[in-house]
């Protein structure tokens, strides 16, 4: 019987492009071993995560009182976490469950265009946020009319715009390229990966890809620094607690965004280190880390250390409670 690791060595190209070609994640040849308690790691860490991000933007929309700004960007930030997890998981569920390996060039495009995407909303986000909370600590009287539900919302959608702009053309460059091979290390699409599979020279898109990613990572890093020195030097320079709530909530919006960073980081190590001999064990995990670093961390910060979020969390799910139990009766 030809093994997963067989087909995939058949499908090895050298020289030549054969777009019809499917590819072949290494990463699930190592998992069909133990494909059993891998699917059940996957499941628990795709449903987890999702219904915890689904309960706290039911929460806010729900309770009219968390109808402010701030909590219209937090459900954003969360939602993209959904849509983050949705592009992967399902798709490592199935693929665990059906014994597959394989995935089509359209859906290896469609999946990396949504996997950057993800990447591109969240660093949005966060700056946005990083400015609001400025706004809000440095000009608490005029904060209301700067910065209100409708003008959030239009936040949002310029958020999503630009991630879909900044995405599209790495992508679009990238689906022109051709390939000599089909093995990617890893268990879903993303654009280095099929650039490094490309023939000939991907030197236009290797330094386009590295001028966006910079030019976005500086940009967005300068103004976040910028706007949380600021709101610490004011909060530093204010006293009560008005003072100390907002001292709180930046030290949320830091430990979210520094697991943003740490996330980023594992992902640009696993590049950093993909011409090297670490085990494809290894470029899974840098990569599922990457993925999975902020949408765990943001639903359990902010559920936890956001004061007002919690106390209607649990007021619901103590209300929900009790209704199941008096329908049980």
């Amino acid at each position: 019987m030809v093994t997963l690791l067989q087909y995939a060595s058949s499908l090895r190209m050298d020289n030549t492009s054969r777009l019809g070609s499917p590819f072949v994640f290494l990463g699930f040849l190592e998992m069909e071993r133990y494909w059993i308690p891998y699917s059940i790691v996957a499941l628990g860490l795709y449903l987890i995560p999702t219904m915890l991000c689904c309960l706290i933007v039911y929460v806010i929309w729900v309770e009219e009182s968390l109808h402010e700004p701030m909590y219209v960007f937090i459900s954003n930030l969360l939602l993209n976490g959904v849509f983050g997890n949705s592009v992967i998981f399902p798709q490592v569920i199935v693929y665990l469950l059906s014994g597959s390996s394989t995935i089509s060039f359209p859906g290896c495009i469609t999946q990396t265009f949504c996997v950057q995407t993800f990447s591109a909303v969240e660093i949005f986000t966060f700056t946005t946020m990083a400015y609001d909370r400025y706004l809000a600590v440095g000009n608490p009287l005029r904060y209301s009319s700067l910065v209100t539900n409708t003008k959030a919302l239009k936040y949002i959608i310029i958020i999503w715009a630009s991630a879909f702009a900044f995405v599209l053309v790495p992508v679009i460059m990238t689906n022109n390229l051709h390939f000599c091979g089909v093995n990617i290390n890893n268990i879903f699409c993303d654009n280095m990966s099929l650039v490094r599979l490309a023939c000939g020279d991907t030197s236009v898109t290797n330094i386009f890809g590295l001028v966006e990613t910079l030019l976005i990572l500086v940009v967005t890093l300068l103004v976040i620094f910028y706007c949380y020195i600021r709101t610490l030097l004011i909060c530093l320079k204010t006293s009560g607690s008005t003072s100390h709530k907002a001292v709180n909530t930046l030290v949320t919006h830091i430990l979210t965004f520094s697991a943003f960073m740490t996330a980023s980081l594992f992902v640009l190590l696993r590049y950093r280190l993909n011409g090297g001999t670490i085990s494809i064990t290894v470029h899974v995990l840098l990569s599922i880390t990457g993925v999975l670093s902020s949408v765990i961390v943001n639903p359990i910060i902010y559920g936890l250390r956001t004061e007002a979020l919690k106390i209607k969390m649990i007021y619901i799910l103590q209300k929900s409670f009790r209704m199941t139990s008096k329908s049980a009766l």
